[in-house]
């Protein structure tokens, strides 16, 4: 399952980027590094990743900015992005970077277990969001379907033949069963049965 899943990691720090990224790796990520903010963004647009690593101490630009930057694209907005430091700490500077569209703030120091503990749930969440936005489609589209029956039906008084969108008569039952789920087996009523059928007790509980 984590192969399926695309880690960036951003880091000014060389020594920083290859530990972050190596403990990731060791959870099974595919993983991809950046050491700018342009290279970021870069690579974010470049591979799509599900999740980013962000620095919040970039050469260039500062980490909250750029995670604005990123969830402002319609193309990335989904991303899940998890600011870093080991400066940027303060309960202030935390909520900040949270008020900017992060998904998580890590502070550093972390013992290698606990990134990767914190690494696994953001992945969680973004997986339990996106199966979440998956049934949401399937249930508009279900809806979607259901209303393909609503509104008004020209229906011949005789024979109870509908007539579709073009111009065609069709079995009340070939319509139905062309704008839903419905399935027909067919009986008949009591009244129907009566009329037909005298000479049979097909209801005899209905006397």
């Amino acid at each position: 399952m984590n192969q399926s899943i695309k880690l960036l990691v951003v880091d000014d720090d060389p020594d920083v980027l290859f530990a972050t990224s190596r403990i990731v790796k060791s959870a099974g990520y595919e993983v991809f590094e950046a050491s700018t903010g342009a290279e970021c963004l870069e690579a974010a647009k470049k591979i799509r990743p599900d999740l980013i690593l962000l620095d919040v101490v970039l050469p260039d630009v500062n980490g909250p900015q750029l995670c604005k930057q990123i969830k402002s694209d319609p193309a990335l907005k989904a991303t899940f992005i998890v600011l870093i430091s080991g400066s940027k700490t303060s309960s202030l500077e935390q909520a900040d970077g949270l008020d900017e569209g992060a998904d998580g703030y890590i502070a550093r120091p972390i013992s290698n277990r606990e990134l990767k503990a914190r690494v696994n749930a953001m992945v969680r969440i973004l997986l339990a969001e996106r199966e979440r936005d998956d049934l949401i489609v399937q249930l508009k589209d279900a809806m979607a379907k259901v209303k393909q029956l609503s509104g008004f039906l020209p229906i011949c008084s005789h024979c109870k033949k509908i007539r579709d969108d073009k111009g065609y008569w069709n079995q009340i039952e070939a319509y139905i069963g062309a704008h839903s789920e419905a399935d027909f087996s067919h009986g008949i009523c009591p009244d129907c049965a009566k009329k037909l059928y005298p000479e049979f007790d097909l209801y005899p509980e209905t006397k």
